[in-house]
């Protein structure tokens, strides 16, 4: 029959997709087939088995491969068998083979003439080889990309009938089928790459869609090798485990997965804990997707708190202090939420926000200051005690009570394992929110942070939503709905499995790292250090003074330039 396209080639079927034989009631009877010459005598004689009435026997052992290439040359500009070179075998044909056939010999290459343009599909536990194949001409360009696909398994049923097709088209069934279950379309052209601006009409093979996409990635930088980012790029295989277990459970519906909510609640705990909160059961804090989620939502208690204690007057309007150095997080907040950012500029050797700067820089309509623990630029510790000290001075003075939002993003999971003896916590009482990013310093991969407050009562709870989500009532305090557990879960575990000992000992190693590597370029006396690494694990250097040309990457070894490092261009007033 017609297959549609235009071509004028037939599409044929082997047999029903049931792996039942196709008899279509015009007789024939049955043939036996021992040898090659014995294919001229089936059917009308010509080769063409595809018209024979019955059903073909092939003999143990028989080479089918050589068969099907001397019916089709026997039969050559006719439409002949399997491999002729004018017809196609349709999707979910059946065939049945004979002991011994090497059913690879069939689809592959024969004489540089035909070639397999789909991979074979085995029910399992039959007789019956479900043929989704297509073959047709040589096309050098397409057969490249399926070459090797082919899987070298034998059939082990009894016979191989050969039928002329049921009359239907059965490329038209494709489109009924679930396009998840295997090769969705196995009649489908074999030049194919990833989609760009629209959406394919048909499905692809899972494998192919993977590969390509796979190969595509490659095109990226290796987060292992990555220097210039404070991301986690490895966890123990465990984690991931855990992480493809709750990849699926949607953080929001605390009714259906409460037990991931129970988490979220302990890992809250355990922070408002590290960070000495007054009451740490009484905390209250949430997870987020990261610091930058964190940020806002402290910025926005900030602003409420202030807009309550100034009655909400509208011609004020209100101020954050923060140094330049912040992360641009902040100065999206602003944006996004109408406060003025005042950036204290950086100034000779002070790359980031001192005491006397914050105390010059608020006024009545400041609605608190961002003190960094560990600045993303240069790895520094900004003074929360000191800054702390001066708002209390600023207080007694003028009656301007400021709040302190400590961006712990980085430092909140270092100090506290580190750095014991250093305040700039929750033992701070002006300090009334800490965020932290889970996938920094708190080792898990991309997507969790952590925001809290050192009491209720610092979060306004007009900012509070109490949402009927499936049937039940859950207090919700984020910018993101839907979201997976994975990351909060992952969390959990490496609190669980590393508990304080285990955090001291990896973020240890990670400064001994960072000391080491920043004593070893200033050795090499053309770079001035501007941070020594024995804060954050982090350390900035620059050129000196007389160095006036330089090529970073002059006798650096080709291997050493696959790993990624940052650099940057100094601006004065910013680090």
């Amino acid at each position: 029959m017609d297959d549609g396209d235009g071509d004028g080639e037939d599409v044929e079927e082997v047999g029903d997709a049931d792996g039942e034989e196709a008899d279509d009631g015009e007789g024939g009877g049955d043939e036996v087939v021992d040898d090659v010459d014995d294919l001229r005598d089936v059917g009308d004689g010509d080769g063409d088995l595809w018209y024979h009435r019955g059903n073909v026997d092939f003999a143990a052992g028989f080479d089918l491969a050589a068969g099907f290439d001397h019916a089709a040359d026997a039969a050559e500009g006719t439409a002949a068998t399997v491999s002729a070179t004018r017809n196609r075998v349709a999707p979910a044909s059946i065939a049945r083979c004979g002991v011994g056939i090497d059913m690879r010999a069939v689809l592959e290459d024969h004489g540089g003439r035909h070639r397999a343009r789909q991979h074979l599909s085995f029910p399992a536990r039959k007789a019956n080889l479900t043929c989704i194949t297509h073959l047709g001409k040589s096309d050098e360009a397409r057969a490249a990309n399926c070459s090797g696909r082919i899987p070298s398994w034998r059939c082990d049923s009894d016979q191989m009938a050969l039928h002329r097709g049921s009359g239907v088209d059965s490329r038209t069934t494709v489109h009924d089928s679930n396009p998840f279950l295997g090769a969705a379309n196995p009649a489908q052209g074999q030049a194919i790459s990833p989609p760009r601006e629209r959406l394919r009409d048909d499905p692809v093979d899972p494998d192919v869609a993977y590969q390509l996409i796979h190969d595509e990635l490659l095109l990226d930088g290796s987060a292992r090798l990555n220097l210039a980012t404070f991301v986690t790029t490895w966890m123990e295989p465990q984690a991931r485990a855990l992480m493809a277990d709750c990849v699926d459970k949607n953080m929001i519906d605390k009714d259906e997965y409460p037990q991931t909510a129970e988490l979220e609640r302990r890992c809250v705990a355990m922070l408002a804990d590290l960070w000495n909160a007054p009451d740490a059961q009484a905390a209250t804090g949430c997870s987020t997707t990261g610091s930058s989620e964190a940020c806002m939502l402290a910025g926005m208690a900030l602003k409420r708190r202030w807009q309550a204690r100034t009655g909400h007057d509208l011609t004020r309007r209100p101020n954050l202090v923060m140094g330049a150095n912040v992360q641009v997080c902040w100065e999206k907040f602003c944006r996004y939420w109408d406060v003025e950012p005042r950036m204290v500029p950086m100034a000779g050797e002070r790359f980031h926000l001192d005491a006397a700067s914050a105390a010059a820089a608020v006024d009545e309509n400041t609605i608190g200051v961002v003190a960094i623990l560990g600045s993303t630029f240069d790895g520094s510790y900004e003074p929360v005690a000191e800054i702390a000290a001066a708002l209390d001075g600023v207080a007694s003075r003028t009656g301007v009570d400021v709040p302190i939002h400590v961006d712990g993003a980085s430092g909140a999971m270092i100090a506290p394992f580190l750095d014991p003896d250093l305040t700039w916590d929750f033992r701070l009482p002006r300090v009334a929110s800490i965020n932290t990013s889970g996938h920094k310093y708190g080792l898990v991969y991309p997507g969790v942070g952590w925001v809290l407050w050192r009491e209720p009562s610092a979060l306004p709870q007009e900012l509070v939503f109490n949402v009927n989500y499936l049937g039940g009532q859950m207090p919700t305090f984020a910018l993101n709905f839907s979201r997976p557990g994975a990351e909060v879960v992952a969390q959990y575990y490496t609190f669980f499995r590393l508990g304080r000992t285990g955090y001291r000992a990896v973020q240890q190693a990670s400064r001994d790292v960072a000391t080491y590597l920043a004593a070893e370029i200033d050795k090499l006396g053309v770079f001035r250090l501007l941070t020594h690494g024995d804060q954050l694990p982090v350390f900035a250097f620059t050129t000196k003074p007389e160095v006036t040309t330089w090529d970073g990457l002059r006798g650096v070894p080709p291997a050493a330039r696959t790993w990624l490092a940052g650099a940057g261009i100094h601006v004065p007033g910013r680090p």
